[in-house]
């Protein structure tokens, strides 16, 4: 089938895809959905922003799954965004002679330098690094934490340490060393060989993995630019102690439970997530909850209950997206898995009580500046009259954040002057993305705004629409008006703002 030349306006009306719901899903692609009939069908059954994770797969399978996601967004009408997901440093152990070993509470265990491979009473483990920073009485966990070490002695080449727990150790398994903060940098010499394919390849977020400390983040920031937005993933207890400052630095926030669950206690992580959608919502940048969300979906049709209950949690937390990982990288049922999230999320959104959560924690952020008062008003019009949308124009972004932050029970049509930016608004709180052209003059852009409300399914004639917007400075959020759909239209029927064939609002094939 060939794509339509143009992509958000040529796109059938009987195309356009209406979310029942104001949180986002993020899905992972991998083998399991490579191919284009399974990303299409996991976007119509929900999706809104797809996973591309470098710590799998070659820069050619990458390449390809993203032209797939161009050459949807084309035929959808409809802005889709790829997050670039880099490995960071995963750190592991050398090999063993049998591939595995039997380990005994209690017993001595050696780690060195030694490439060698090992046995029941030594391994290698390739990192200078850890050893640098291991003191006597440190802890290493091994393979997620499935076996733990106390450290006896160390020295720079070696460590002497006392199985604690654990009865087997295989190849290459993951290292952890919690409370230790490591001499390392978050971008490997791989991960820098893949931000550069993947801001080559125009991809719309980076998540940097294993952040520990700020400067990760402005290492990252200063290879990447302006080509695509920065999240950081908060995966490491060291990340805590400088949470406030790290969010004020990126665009996004993960909340990367997997490895966060291995270096601190069981018991801390729940509070933990909901502390960390709280500080990014305060701050205006969307957050993901992540890790282990459906798991038992990669091999099974249907979540436990458990599960059901993790996803609703974070809904109720006020998380701009859950994401899935395996589930639907490598997982059987895959289309399944986001059906079931989509509803979770359809569901805990009706309910009184998430309305209730929401509202509490609006009024407990208050507006510290003209800009978030008019914007904090612009949701509280919307409520007071029933307004079908929020219509936002943004040049940087930066106006339609400040009403996800809100978390409004409408939608957020944000009308984005660049692909670039309608590409990476889509994984915010409740907005319906869209590329068009910014008019002169604050009356061209209300008709502006009732014209593609209208079209985009968003409001009819008889429908109210508040809008926003910036008038005349980048960044601000000054202007606020009520409009009315059919009366709107009827006035601006002249000059109204019709589509890709008069303005040029097209989707390219690559963003470079």
């Amino acid at each position: 089938m060939n794509a339509p030349r143009h992509g958000l306006e040529a796109a059938p009306a009987a195309s356009r895809i209406r979310r029942r719901r104001q949180t986002k899903i993020v899905a992972t692609l991998g083998p399991a959905s490579g191919d284009a009939e399974v990303i299409d069908a996991l976007f119509r059954q929900g999706v809104d922003v797809f996973r591309l994770n470098f710590s799998h797969g070659s820069h050619e399978d990458h390449r390809r799954r993203l032209d797939v996601l161009r050459d949807l967004e084309r035929r959808h009408g409809r802005p889709i965004a790829a997050l670039a997901d880099l490995q960071g440093p995963k750190l592991r152990l050398g090999t063993f002679t049998a591939g595995r070993i039997a380990l005994t509470a209690g017993q001595a265990f050696r780690l060195d330098l030694d490439p060698t491979p090992g046995d029941e009473t030594r391994v290698g483990m390739p990192h200078p690094e850890i050893f640098a920073a291991l003191v006597p009485g440190a802890e290493l966990l091994l393979d997620d934490g499935k076996v733990r070490l106390e450290v006896l002695s160390c020295a720079t080449d070696h460590a002497e340490t006392r199985v604690v727990a654990g009865t087997a150790l295989s190849d290459r398994k993951g290292v952890n060393v919690p409370g230790v903060a490591l001499p390392i940098s978050a971008l490997t010499a791989k991960d820098r060989a893949d931000l550069a394919f993947a801001l080559d390849a125009g991809v719309d977020w980076i998540a940097l993995s294993f952040v520990q400390r700020p400067q990760d983040v402005v290492e990252a920031r200063e290879l990447i630019g302006d080509r695509a937005a920065l999240l950081a993933k908060i995966e490491k207890p060291q990340a805590i102690d400088h949470l406030e400052t790290i969010i004020d630095l990126v665009d996004g926030i993960m909340v990367a439970r997997g490895d966060l669950g291995v270096e601190m206690p069981a018991e801390d992580v729940p509070p933990l997530q909901k502390s960390i959608v709280r500080e990014a919502r305060r701050a205006g940048k969307p957050v993901i909850v992540a890790t282990q969300m459906l798991e038992s979906m990669i091999s099974a049709p249907t979540p436990t209950r458990a599960e059901a209950s993790d996803v609703a949690t974070a809904v109720f937390d006020g998380a701009d997206a859950v994401m899935l990982s395996a589930e639907t990288a490598a997982g059987a049922f895959q289309i399944e898995a986001v059906a079931i999230m989509n509803r979770i999320a359809e569901r805990v959104e009706r309910d009184p009580i998430y309305r209730q959560m929401i509202d509490a924690q609006r009024d407990a952020q208050g507006a510290p500046s003209a800009s978030d008062a008019l914007t904090a008003a612009a949701n509280q019009v919307a409520r007071a009259i029933g307004a079908a949308a929020i219509a936002t124009y943004t040049t940087s972004g930066s106006t339609t954040l400040r009403a996800a932050r809100e978390r409004p029970e409408v939608p957020i049509l944000c009308l984005a002057r660049s692909v670039a930016i309608s590409r990476r608004l889509v994984l915010a709180y409740g907005v319906r993305s869209v590329f068009a052209p910014v008019p002169d003059g604050f009356r061209a852009k209300i008709a502006g705004a009732v014209e593609v409300a209208a079209r985009e399914g968003l409001a009819a004639d008889g429908d109210a629409l508040v809008v926003t917007a910036g008038d005349g400075v980048t960044g601000s959020t000054n202007v606020l008006r009520v409009a009315m759909v059919g009366a709107e239209r009827a006035a601006a029927m002249p000059q109204r703002m019709t589509g890709a064939e008069e303005h040029g609002s097209e989707f390219p094939t690559k963003v470079s």
